[in-house]
């Protein structure tokens, strides 16, 4: 019994060394493993909205989230909201050109005017 388990630990031994020692076809270590990309980014051909905003998910990393693809989508956004707070102002102000007319200038019936000091009889 005693010379079977030396002749079985022999063999494993000699089975391990040459598994690590002469394994593999001499091609050399793995290849690099190419890293998760984001499979569906936000679009380039038309605004972000908030269903593209809803489905975007990154792909896991060692430490969390690539921060490339966290990078592109954070800048994307950014850009996209800075180009729709720009677009508001400009309608903005548009709207609130017109609206200078004569009916907002003549005074209302019934309204007081103040009269500008040193116009008035004053002693």
């Amino acid at each position: 019994m005693f010379l079977f388990l030396v002749v079985a630990l022999a063999v494993v031994v000699a089975a391990v060394t040459l598994a690590v020692v002469g394994g593999g076809d001499g091609s050399g270590p793995l290849p690099e493993a190419q890293p998760q990309r984001l499979h569906d980014p936000l679009p380039w051909d038309r605004p972000v909205g908030r269903a593209d905003v809803d489905a975007l998910r990154f792909p896991l990393a060692v430490r969390g989230y690539r921060m490339a693809d966290v990078d592109d989508a954070l800048n994307r956004l950014g850009a996209e909201l800075a180009e729709r707070d720009a677009r508001i102002a400009d309608l903005e102000s548009a709207a609130a050109g017109p609206r200078d007319t004569a009916e907002d200038r003549a005074p209302t019936p019934g309204a007081v005017t103040l009269d500008k000091p040193g116009t008035g009889d004053h002693q």
